[in-house]
């Protein structure tokens, strides 16, 4: 009996080292990040696909670029999101490196009863007269003069936007910036900014939530959002004064002549570039971690599976209607990571076999 019970004692503290080891393990290799709600669905998916093929997992936080910039730079995350680049000045002083993971669409959503998706059409100059507050019914004349053939309400506009320092946010002032002056004077070009009118809601999916749940509603979401919560997207007139649809491949020809190297941490904005079949409200997303971190083992995990999502996640990528970086800004940022972050030792956290 003695050796019945010394016995089951052995294997209960066997088997408690084990399951120890076992999540200390996986606790170890999980990743850890935070930050823009822009890319959250294709991470989603990504950080699903990957756990299944490594049993390495991904702890992402959608809360807003702001809140990434704000965790990666107190470090209690590997890394930060940001739809918002951060200059080269404020890289370097942080000891962060930049590269750009994915990009994608900003889109306008509506909630009009009778309305179908693309049926509503909106120029940058009207968009930024509807968020100053210039335009407040849906039967206004501009509108109409852009839409003959839609039966318009006479309701009222009811905007919402982003209440949290957003990426987002900042692409689509910048885009309002660069196509008018009032804008740009008035209320000027930032992750948050004083807006002139609406509700404010926190991230892509609250006002996802806010104009599906608010007739007459206008706001702004990443085109991932919009398909998936079945929203009323507008399209749009581009730069060449083209009408466009929010597609994969308007994202990817407002992104075609982009030079990635031209800006510290390839913070290149996409918004209103030429092109007949350009998407206006285009925009990149990028990651922030430190070139010498404290945790270089989870760093160098991180690195593979941004690497795994660079080569391995552009399906995924096309099914969400983002669009995969072009191979050769893949191959300059794994070039960047074997020089740039390393552990104590000087050598790379990651180097491509």
């Amino acid at each position: 009996m003695r050796h019945f019970i010394r016995s089951a004692a052995v294997a209960i503290a066997m088997a408690a080292a084990t399951t120890t080891l076992t999540l200390s393990a996986a606790l170890a290799a999980d990743i850890s990040g935070a930050g823009a709600t822009f890319p959250y669905p294709i991470y989603a998916k990504w950080a699903d696909t990957y756990k299944k093929d490594t049993g390495v997992g991904l702890n992402y936080q959608s809360i807003g670029s702001g809140g990434g910039i704000k965790q990666i730079k107190a470090k209690t995350v590997t890394f930060g999101a940001s739809d918002a680049p951060l200059k080269g000045d404020e890289l370097e002083a942080a000891g962060l490196a930049q590269f750009p993971m994915v990009m994608g669409g900003i889109v306008p959503v509506v909630n009009l009863e009778g309305i179908k998706p693309g049926e509503l059409v909106l120029d940058g100059p009207t968009l930024a007269d509807i968020f100053l507050g210039k335009i407040t019914s849906w039967d206004d004349e501009a509108i109409k003069k852009l839409n003959p053939d839609v039966k318009l309400p006479s309701q009222a506009i009811a905007v919402v936007h982003r209440s949290d320092g957003s990426g987002t946010t900042f692409n689509f002032t910048y885009y309002l910036g660069d196509v008018s002056a009032d804008w740009k004077e008035k209320v000027g070009v930032d992750k948050a900014v004083e807006w002139p009118v609406g509700i404010g809601a926190k991230g892509n999916e609250g006002v996802a939530n806010n104009v599906s749940q608010t007739g007459g509603a206008i706001g702004y979401v990443e085109y991932a959002y919009a398909k998936q919560n079945k929203l009323t997207h507008t399209d749009m007139i581009n730069k060449d004064g083209k009408k466009v649809e929010p597609t994969a491949a308007a994202f990817s020809a407002a992104a075609a002549n982009a030079d990635w190297s031209s800006q510290p941490g390839y913070g290149v904005i996409l918004a209103n570039e030429p092109g007949a079949e350009s998407w206006p409200m285009t925009a990149a997303t990028w990651i922030l971690l430190y070139k010498k971190p404290d945790d270089a083992a989870t760093t160098g995990e991180a690195l593979k599976f941004f690497a795994w999502a660079y080569d391995k996640g552009d399906e995924m990528a096309g099914e969400l209607d983002y669009v995969p970086m072009p191979d050769k800004v893949v191959e300059s940022v794994k070039a960047m990571w074997a020089k740039e972050v390393v552990g104590d030792d000087g050598k790379p956290l990651y180097s491509a076999m």
